[in-house]
């Protein structure tokens, strides 16, 4: 296995969700970490609860990912040191709208690709020339069932995560012969605020997305990506599709209905 015991991880969409929950995987596991996401209140918090719980050794790097500018100056400042990553996981992305694909808001599709693929790829730039350098690293992206399938109303949403499988298994290939390596998990319905986000706040809608089904939860998923990470040097977890027991497909969910009395 290997050790992340004085690796640099940096873990994108870190204040809350599976970012989050990543976060306290690796922290546990004796890593440094490189917490990025767009609220700071919520990054420190994150912060001190890994400091308190883990001893951690962290730095904050807050910006929107899909701001590529205000990213690369970001990273470009922090201390030589924890420019060094080792690992990278891309978590930060979302959902925006469940409208038809010709109905769906201008600025629901640009936030939605700018974050969601071209915020993957501004980051993997920045770490990945070092990775190669040191002999050492792994690229580990967050997609969905949606990268394997679409549904309605998702369509933009799931043209994104279809090109995290793509760049994923591209960049696979432009790194074959050498060390580093490159996981894509993706994940079905994981509880999370991600159908509260799509949903524009309707705690309604987005508390019955989950309704008479167990999904998944954040820590389920921070398990799988520790894994991938922590596999013999000569292992690359590829892919990963992971749902829930009570989830086959997108839209194919078996939910208990709950009898009147």
């Amino acid at each position: 296995m290997v050790s992340l015991r004085k690796k640099t991880v940096l873990i994108t969409g870190a204040s809350s969700g599976i970012g989050a929950a990543c976060a306290a995987s690796f922290a546990q596991a004796g890593a440094a970490l490189v917490l990025l996401a767009r609220r700071r209140e919520r990054l420190e918090m994150v912060q001190r609860r890994l400091e308190n719980n883990h001893g951690s050794d962290t730095i904050l790097l807050v910006g929107d990912v899909g701001q590529r500018d205000q990213i690369t100056k970001a990273f470009q400042a922090l201390p030589k040191r924890w420019q060094a990553v080792d690992i990278l996981v891309n978590c930060a992305g979302g959902a925006l709208g469940e409208a038809p694909q010709w109905a769906a808001r201008p600025e629901e599709i640009d936030t939605m690709i700018d974050v969601n693929v071209k915020g993957l790829l501004t980051l993997t730039g920045l770490c990945l020339p070092g990775m190669i350098e040191r002999g050492f690293g792994h690229v580990i992206n967050l997609g969905s069932i949606a990268g394997q399938e679409t549904y309605p109303g998702g369509s933009v949403y799931s043209a994104t995560k279809f090109a995290v499988r793509a760049i994923s298994r591209g960049l696979k290939m432009d790194l074959l012969g050498t060390p580093v390596r490159v996981t894509s998990i993706d994940p079905g319905m994981v509880e999370t605020e991600f159908s509260l986000v799509r949903l524009y706040g309707d705690q309604v809608r987005a508390r019955a997305v989950y309704k008479g089904m167990t999904p998944l939860q954040a820590e389920d998923i921070a398990d799988t990506v520790l894994f991938a990470a922590t596999r013999p040097p000569h292992v690359n977890i590829s892919e990963m599709l992971v749902l829930s027991t009570d989830q086959a497909a997108a839209r194919m969910v078996h939910r208990q209905t709950v009898g009147s009395d």
